[in-house]
């Protein structure tokens, strides 16, 4: 179904493959069904972004930037609550799987589909890890922790099973027991 909307290409390019690649996969999805999802000639494709590893890309960067928003918002008024800011980001989670429809973390599948080291989709699943581990991180060092470093990485572990394990079981619970579980784990003397 073509949008009919008054976003430019560049923009129906970027809500369609958002939609088609939530929904079935980066590589599953061929490029002209993204082009004819958004309504758009061909050439507008390669005018914008110039390839579909691009449009890939483009479509990560987009997602992260949604993502650090929410996050944002989500921690507001939370700077004196570093547990509330590591259950928040679960609790994202869970509302992001069940919008998405239990697809599993999309950086993760983005990885999997680009297992290539030098891959500029690479690259942006990196910075995205980076970041969540770094707010893990300073939540840790606001509680205290001796070793925020590798609580921070087994809390990313954690988040990153309950995903996979939300996937799979097409529910929320395993991301509600991974927050619980990574919580367990920043709270100082458990």
């Amino acid at each position: 179904m073509p949008i009919t909307t008054a976003a430019g290409p560049a923009e129906r390019l970027l809500d369609a493959a958002a939609r088609l690649f939530d929904r079935e996969g980066i590589r599953a999805v061929g490029i002209d069904r993204v082009i004819a999802e958004a309504g758009v000639a061909r050439a507008s494709l390669y005018t914008h972004y110039g390839s579909k590893d691009a449009l890939v890309t483009a479509y990560l960067v987009r997602a992260d930037a949604q993502d650090r928003d929410r996050y944002g918002r989500a921690v507001r008024g939370l700077a004196e609550d570093p547990l509330g800011r590591i259950r928040a980001a679960f609790d994202l989670a869970a509302a992001g799987a069940r919008r998405r429809g239990y697809r599993g973390c999309r950086y993760l599948n983005a990885a999997t589909e680009f297992p290539g080291r030098d891959s500029p989709v690479t690259a942006v699943v990196e910075e995205h890890r980076f970041r969540q581990r770094a707010a893990f991180r300073a939540a840790l060092t606001q509680l205290g922790h001796t070793d925020p470093d590798e609580t921070a990485a087994r809390i990313q572990l954690v988040y990153d099973g309950g995903l996979a394990g939300s996937k799979a079981e097409r529910s929320t619970d395993a991301i509600v027991r991974a927050g619980e579980l990574a919580v367990a784990l920043a709270t100082p003397g458990i």
